[in-house]
């Protein structure tokens, strides 16, 4: 079935890469984007027996790869960089997560894609951003979150900050800021006519989803030190518990109707707990309620609390959340090809998105529809360069 997301009729080029990339281009292609991953020719004699720590990759299991249709390039060939050139100048946008400077000296650097085509939006992710001290530096997620100021921020008050997974850094203030980036410079291009380069800095990113924490803490609202603040599981009613099953739940009653609901459903009758704002007695108040949700399993208190107006959910694990009612009302995960992953987002009520199957080799197919004749496309064959 033909994706008729609201992205539908744009044409956007990816090489190859890991991480935000990748993530970007998967979001794009879900909501109708044609994406056309350029992949690297598969290495006969791996020079590295390192063990690999994406073993998904390449299978129907490599979900950010899916919606979209694969073309192998050695891009060390010049003809084969010259078929890539092509496909820029009929393409909308070009994403690429490599260093600084590796695009450049493949010879498909911006300028180089904007001779070609003058309205390419030409979308680079990296950690450290295009320039800077550390521009050239190696580095994952953590490090660019770390950078930010965010993860100094996370985790409790007796250890090291927590490692966010890799949402912060990778995911949301890299791969969305670049496909947020993106689609905005496809839509200034269609009044400017002129195309421009897009640079999502995953420590640009994470310091922008920190807006409000900054904010509080210019304000004076926001401590320093970790766990001691509103939404950093300092605060009582705003934190993780564990059940008598040892399984967990999240409450967040932060506003005091929502609190005095979870108070009466909890049966939290002491009158210490009637102490929400007092800061100085949220340790002492934190630790009453581990003891009150220590008394019942996760799936009791799921029955008293869950669909109130307690603010309350069941920390849920990876293989239990595609299985929650709410979950599976609103159709949040969905199966493709056998692999259960969470579907497009957000939601939109006439052009919706589509989860397509995983990058697929394709390539005489790719350039008979972006416009190559039968003829080219067995040169090109007959030469190996597809």
């Amino acid at each position: 079935m033909t994706n008729q997301g609201p992205l539908s009729g744009l044409r956007v080029v990816e090489m190859v890469g890991i991480g935000p990339c990748p993530f970007a281009a998967m979001m794009l292609a879900d909501m109708g984007a044609d994406v056309i991953r350029i992949d690297r020719k598969p290495d006969v004699n791996p020079a590295s027996a390192a063990p690999n720590p994406y073993p998904m990759l390449g299978t129907k299991h490599d979900v950010m790869a899916r919606g979209r249709r694969s073309l192998a390039l050695d891009l060390k060939h010049p003809r084969a960089r010259q078929l890539l050139l092509d496909l820029v100048a009929k393409a909308d946008a070009l994403v690429e997560g490599f260093r600084p400077g590796v695009m450049e000296r493949l010879g498909l650097g911006p300028e180089v894609c904007h001779d070609r085509n003058p309205k390419l939006v030409y979308g680079r992710v990296t950690g450290w951003g295009q320039h800077g001290p550390l521009a050239q530096a190696a580095g994952h997620d953590l490090n660019y979150v770390a950078l930010s100021g965010m993860l100094q921020a996370m985790g409790d008050a007796d250890r090291p900050p927590s490692p966010p997974l890799n949402l912060v850094g990778d995911f949301g203030g890299g791969g969305m800021m670049l496909a947020f980036g993106v689609v905005c410079a496809m839509l200034e291009a269609r009044t400017s006519g002129r195309g421009q380069v897009v640079d999502a800095a995953m420590t640009d990113g994470a310091a922008l989803l920190g807006a409000m924490m900054y904010g509080l803490r210019a304000h004076g609202s926001w401590s320093a030190a970790r766990g001691a603040n509103l939404l950093d599981g300092g605060a009582p009613f705003y934190a993780t518990y564990a059940c008598a099953d040892g399984r967990f739940i999240a409450v967040g009653a932060i506003e005091p109707q929502f609190y005095a609901r979870l108070l009466a459903l909890a049966g939290a009758d002491d009158p210490a707990f009637a102490r929400q704002w007092r800061q100085d007695d949220w340790p002492a108040l934190k630790d009453r309620f581990a003891a009150l949700f220590a008394t019942r399993t996760r799936d009791d208190w799921c029955a008293l609390l869950e669909g109130t107006d307690a603010c309350f959910a069941p920390v849920l694990d990876m293989d239990e959340a595609p299985r929650h009612p709410h979950n599976a009302a609103r159709q949040t995960f969905v199966d493709v090809d056998g692999v259960t992953q969470p579907a497009p987002a957000p939601r939109f009520s006439r052009t919706a998105g589509q989860a397509g199957p995983v990058a697929a080799p394709d390539g005489a197919a790719i350039l008979a529809d972006w416009g190559w004749a039968p003829d080219a496309i067995a040169a090109l064959r007959r030469d190996n360069i597809v």
